[in-house]
C-alpha cells in the first residue's frame, strides 16, 4: 500500500487548492500530495513536497485524517493518505510545472472540480474534527467513486 501526505492550508477564510497541470489528475483541483519516499517519515514527505511542488517551507503541522483509497483496475494504486493542516509557512506560493496555486472562499469551495471523495471527508475537517478516517472505492475508470465508508 502506497503511503501518501495530503495538506491543508487556510489564511484569512480561504482555503488553498492547486490545479494539476500533468499526469494522474490533470485539472483536477486538489492539494500538495505525494507519495512517501522508503526513507521518510509522513511528515518529512510533507514538507519536501510543499517545497518542491510550490517553493514554501511550512511548519506548525498537525495531522486530522488519513483516507485510504482502493483501485479496482489497479491495486498497485492503493494507497493510505495522511491528511495534515499546515498553520504557518514562508515564502510566497508560486506556480510550477506541477500545480497551479488557487485560493478559493472556504463558503465557496469548488467540489465539483475536486475528487469526489472531497465532499464526504473535508466539510469535517473544516468543522474542526479530528482523527477521521474513511475508505473509498474507485471503479473500473479509476475516476469515478463507487463507494465509501467511513471507520471514524
Amino acid at each position: 500500500m502506497i503511503q501518501a501526505t495530503l495538506w491543508i492550508m487556510i489564511k484569512d477564510w480561504k482555503i488553498f487548492l492547486g490545479e494539476k497541470k500533468r499526469w494522474f489528475g490533470k485539472w483536477v483541483l486538489n492539494w500538495i500530495w505525494w507519495k512517501q519516499e522508503w526513507n521518510e517519515s509522513t511528515e518529512e514527505c510533507m514538507i519536501r513536497e510543499a517545497n518542491e511542488e510550490i517553493w514554501i517551507n511550512i511548519s506548525d503541522i498537525h495531522q486530522v485524517a488519513l483516507l485510504h483509497f482502493y483501485f479496482d483496475e489497479k491495486p498497485e494504486w492503493n494507497m493510505d493518505v495522511h491528511i495534515f493542516f499546515i498553520n504557518d509557512y514562508s515564502l510566497e506560493i508560486i506556480e510550477t510545472d506541477e500545480i497551479k496555486p488557487m485560493w478559493f472562499d472556504i463558503d465557496n469551495i469548488p467540489y465539483d472540480k475536486m475528487w469526489a471523495d472531497d465532499i464526504y471527508w473535508l466539510p469535517r475537517v473544516l468543522a474542526g474534527e479530528k482523527n477521521i478516517e474513511y475508505n473509498f472505492y474507485f471503479d473500473k475508470d479509476n475516476w469515478k467513486m463507487r463507494d465509501f465508508q467511513k471507520i471514524s
